[in-house]
């Protein structure tokens, strides 16, 4: 196992009091203000286009040799008569920081009693994701790293959340490069938690399906959680208990998953055209929370390439591997699968050659979960019957969808687009979205909708409900 660069602990970290750089920031706000006229003028955009800063907006300084992990010289934009655009596929790396009074290394000024969060971006990363942004393609692709992914930082066996603490976004790019097999990182965003919840205030809230009922207590950091499973309206401090939840059987995996349910309600809702207009007072509220080595000419050409992509082409990922143990372990991980990982490296992000003996590409092989979302049992039935009839083999079914769906969702589970398209075409209906929301033990789920029961074959195959549910949900 190969072993990174000794980064000196916290050397580019951001201080507890940070100084604003106005300039930039004003640019900012100006150029983005003007983004949504500019789609109607040209003459404006044109304006815009010039405008623009090219001043990182970090809150945070890096070394040279930090500075050379993202290629800084190597341009992602160019300006067209409008706006900058992409130029070339981008990767960008998010890191999600959540620092608490009692992780500083110097003491708050005030003993508040309990453990306050803090407006820092030195911490584990809570989350980490990279997104990738590619025009080639035509499509957004986001890969979800759990942070209790095993990895070696400074010589140790560890977790890779701890990349960020001991050398910043840099070594957490190279970290992540290197589990990736050499994927190249262009840039990286640091959002503190606290930026999370003023961000979801800005934009009025998001609408989604809180999958379960959710309650957690920890009085030591005055973390109180409580949603109900149905349809919600979430505000920025019911958000960030969605997103902070992590107390079931499946700990920070679970966690992970409903992430990205957030993260696809989310890119619908936030890139609506007048959503765009509210970007600068967005924006003048949440700067102080966020690092990042992006110019606004590039964030403005990631924001406007990422509006324009289809629903169908926002995938969502998560890194392949395993639980470690039993899970009775002092220490557990999340154990990477370092050739289901070169797999998705080579389809999703470009990089290497995808394996194509794997058992993916038979689609006889597929490892499908249904799920059910119509509470219907004959429904259940009569799809097993289906598939085995269309020549699938490996069928179970799993814990039921408490969302009602219209339309059946053949979920990607492990990024195998094109399984869970041959699939679809099978069954003739549904929609496919690469996402990993699904049962962990399965290639492709199946949720059943609405559209399922409309269209119900006639039964032929009955089968015993024990030879078709999963050992492992």
């Amino acid at each position: 196992m190969s072993v990174k660069k000794n980064y000196p602990q916290n050397s580019s970290q951001q201080e507890y009091s940070v100084k604003k750089k106005p300039k930039a920031l004003t640019w900012f706000l100006i150029g983005l203000g003007l983004t949504a006229v500019s789609l109607s003028s040209a003459a404006v955009g044109a304006f815009v286009a010039v405008s623009l800063s090219a001043t990182p907006l970090q809150q945070s300084s890096l070394t040279p040799e930090e500075e050379e992990v993202f290629g800084k010289n190597q341009a992602i934009s160019y300006k067209s008569l409008r706006l900058p655009e992409l130029s070339r596929p981008v990767n960008v790396l998010i890191l999600g920081t959540k620092v608490l009074t009692s992780e500083l290394d110097e003491k708050p000024t005030e003993d508040l009693g309990y453990h306050a969060l803090v407006n820092s971006f030195k911490g584990l990363s809570d989350t980490m994701v990279l997104v990738r942004f590619d025009p080639v393609s035509k499509k957004l692709s986001l890969l979800s790293i759990p942070r209790d992914t095993q990895t070696t930082i400074n010589y140790q066996l560890t977790k890779i959340n701890e990349a960020n603490y001991y050398g910043g976004p840099a070594l957490a790019a190279e970290t992540v490069s290197e589990l990736l097999g050499g994927v190249e990182i262009d840039r990286y965003i640091r959002v503190n938690i606290q930026g999370v919840e003023k961000f979801i205030d800005a934009l009025g809230g998001v609408n989604m399906y809180v999958p379960k009922d959710m309650k957690y207590t920890d009085h030591s950091q005055h973390l109180y959680i409580d949603l109900k499973e149905g349809q919600q309206h979430l505000d920025g401090e019911k958000a960030v208990s969605f997103l902070r939840f992590r107390y079931d059987r499946y700990g920070d995996i679970g966690r992970v998953q409903r992430q990205q349910m957030f993260m696809r309600a989310l890119v619908e809702q936030a890139l609506k055209p007048q959503t765009l207009l509210r970007i600068p007072e967005i924006l003048s509220i949440i700067s102080e929370y966020i690092d990042t080595n992006l110019t606004v000419e590039e964030l403005v050409a990631l924001s406007g390439y990422a509006s324009q992509t289809k629903r169908s082409n926002v995938q969502m990922l998560m890194l392949p591997g395993r639980f470690s143990g039993d899970g009775k372990q002092e220490v557990s991980y999340w154990l990477p699968n370092r050739y289901q990982i070169k797999n998705m490296a080579a389809e999703h992000f470009d990089h290497g050659e995808r394996n194509f003996q794997t058992e993916g590409t038979n689609t006889s092989r597929l490892r499908i979960a249904i799920q059910d979302s119509t509470e219907d049992p004959e429904a259940v039935q009569r799809m097993v019957n289906h598939l085995i009839e269309a020549g699938y083999r490996r069928i179970f079914v799993s814990d039921r969808w408490s969302e009602p769906l219209q339309t059946t969702r053949i979920l990607a589970q492990n990024g195998d687009d094109f399984g869970a398209a041959t699939l679809r075409a099978d069954l003739g209906i549904g929609e496919v979205l690469v996402e990993s929301t699904g049962n962990l033990a399965s290639d492709v789920t199946i949720i059943l909708g609405q559209d399922w029961q409309n269209s119900l074959p006639s039964p032929s195959i009955q089968i015993q409900e024990s030879s078709v549910k999963s050992p492992v949900d």
